[in-house]
C-alpha cells in the first residue's frame, strides 16, 4: 500500500495543483477559458510570430540535431555494430494491416462517397492497420519477434493505456489554451451526433501509445542505431528535483500560459520521471545513468517517426476546401510565437521537436501505470526485469 501512494499521490497532485491555480489566476470563472469542452475547440488566438523567441528555438533544435547526427561529439564511443539476426518470412498481419493502411489512407484523403458514411470513421483502422504493418515489419527485421507475436497482452494494455493518458494531456491543454484544438467538431460542421464523435475520438486515442511502441521495437531492429547512443556519458538525474521542479512548471504555467506552452510535456515528464526514479523503478533515465542513451533517444525518435506520419495523414485529410471536411480527428495547433513554416501539416517547423520528449512521456507513463498496477512493461526481447 505505501509503493502504491508513493506512486499516486504526485500524478494526483499534478491534477490538482492546475485548478487550485486556476481558481487565483481566473478569479471570474476560476476556470480557465473553454475548459471542459469536448473535444476541445478554439479559445483563442495564441499571440503572433515572434523573430527572438523562433530564432532562439531553432538554435536550440539545431543543437540536439547535431546531438543525435554526431555522438561521438558529446562524448559517446561508437561500437562496432551487433550481428542482425536473420530475416523472417512477413506475417500474414503486415498484409493485412498493409491493405488497411492504403485502403483508409485513400478514403480519407480523397472523401469519395460510394462507401457512404465510412469516411467519417476512417482515422482509427487507418493507424491501427498501420500499426499491424509496423509489427509485421518489426517480426520480419528480428527474426519473429515482435509485440503482436510475443507480447500481444502489453500491446493491448499499451491501447488500453493510451486512452488514459491521452486524456491526461488534454486535460494539461486547457490550461495551456489549447496548443491543439478539433475544429470539425463544432456545431454544424459534421452530420455526426456529439456522443458518436466522442466515441470516435476514444477509439482514436487508443493508437496513440502502440504506434509509438511499435517504432520503437522498429528502430530497435538497427544495431547501429542502438549502439550509436548506448556507451555515452553517465548522468544520473535527481528525481526529487524532476518531481518538485515539474510541480513548480505546472503550477506557474496556468498563469502564463503562452510563453509556457512547452510545460504541458516537460512538467509532466518531470513528474512522472522524477517519482520513478525516487521509486527505484526502472525507466529510460535510469539507463542514461549507466551511460546507455538508447532507451530514451530511441523512443524519441520513434515518437518523431511517427510524428511526420500524424501531421501529413492529418493534413490530407482537410487539405482540399473545395470537399466537406469528414474528418472529425482533424487537428490544428494554435501555438504561440512560433506557429509558423507549414510544410504538409498542421504543425510548424519547430513543433515536431516536441515529440521528442513526449515520446519519452508516453514510456513513462507506461512503466509508472506498469508499477502501479503490476503488468509488465519490457517491450524489447532481451527487456525481461526492465520496467
Amino acid at each position: 500500500m505505501q509503493r502504491i501512494c508513493g506512486l499516486v499521490w504526485p500524478i494526483v497532485l499534478s491534477v490538482v495543483l492546475p485548478l487550485v491555480a486556476a481558481w487565483f489566476a481566473y478569479p471570474e470563472t476560476h476556470l480557465p477559458p473553454g475548459f471542459g469542452v469536448f473535444p476541445p475547440l478554439l479559445v483563442a488566438e495564441a499571440p503572433g510570430f515572434n523573430l527572438i523567441i523562433f530564432v532562439a528555438l531553432a538554435l536550440v533544435e539545431a543543437a540536439v540535431v547535431l546531438f543525435l547526427l554526431f555522438p561521438q561529439w558529446f562524448g559517446f564511443t561508437l561500437p562496432t555494430p551487433s550481428p542482425k539476426p536473420a530475416a523472417a518470412a512477413f506475417p500474414v498481419w503486415f498484409w493485412f494491416g498493409a491493405a488497411l493502411t492504403l485502403f483508409f489512407w485513400w478514403l480519407m484523403w480523397t472523401r469519395v462517397t460510394p462507401f457512404g458514411d465510412l469516411v467519417y470513421y476512417a482515422f482509427t483502422p487507418l493507424w491501427w492497420g498501420f500499426i499491424l504493418t509496423l509489427d509485421g515489419l518489426v517480426y520480419r527485421r528480428s527474426g519473429g519477434y515482435s509485440l503482436l507475436a510475443a507480447r500481444p497482452k502489453t500491446l493491448f494494455i499499451s491501447a488500453a493505456v493510451s486512452i488514459v493518458g491521452w486524456f491526461y494531456f488534454e486535460y494539461f491543454d486547457y490550461f495551456a489554451l489549447g496548443n491543439w484544438y478539433y475544429p470539425n467538431t463544432a456545431d454544424g460542421v459534421m452530420p455526426l451526433s456529439h456522443a458518436t464523435v466522442v466515441l470516435l475520438f476514444l477509439t482514436a486515442y487508443t493508437t496513440v501509445w502502440p504506434a509509438i511502441f511499435e517504432w520503437y521495437t522498429l528502430l530497435n531492429t538497427f544495431p547501429g542505431l542502438v549502439g550509436r547512443y548506448s556507451n555515452g556519458p553517465k548522468i544520473a538525474l535527481p528525481g526529487g528535483f524532476l518531481l518538485w521542479g515539474g510541480f513548480f512548471l505546472i503550477l506557474i504555467l496556468v498563469f502564463f500560459p503562452y510563453p509556457l506552452f512547452w510545460v504541458l510535456w516537460i512538467g509532466t515528464l518531470a513528474i512522472f520521471s522524477g517519482q520513478l526514479l525516487r521509486k527505484g523503478v526502472w525507466n529510460p533515465f535510469t539507463a542514461m545513468a549507466e551511460g546507455n542513451w538508447s532507451p530514451a533517444l530511441l523512443v524519441a525518435l520513434s515518437s518523431l517517426c511517427n510524428g511526420f506520419l500524424w501531421e501529413l495523414w492529418n493534413w490530407g485529410s482537410n487539405a482540399n476546401p473545395a470537399f466537406p471536411a469528414t474528418n472529425p480527428n482533424y487537428w490544428i495547433y494554435d501555438i504561440p510565437y512560433v506557429n509558423v513554416i507549414h510544410i504538409f501539416s498542421e504543425m510548424p517547423l519547430l513543433g515536431y521537436m516536441g515529440y521528442m520528449p513526449f515520446g519519452i512521456l508516453v514510456w513513462v507513463v507506461f512503466i509508472w501505470l506498469g508499477a502501479l498496477f503490476g503488468f509488465d512493461t519490457a517491450l524489447l526481447k532481451d527487456d525481461q526485469g526492465k520496467g
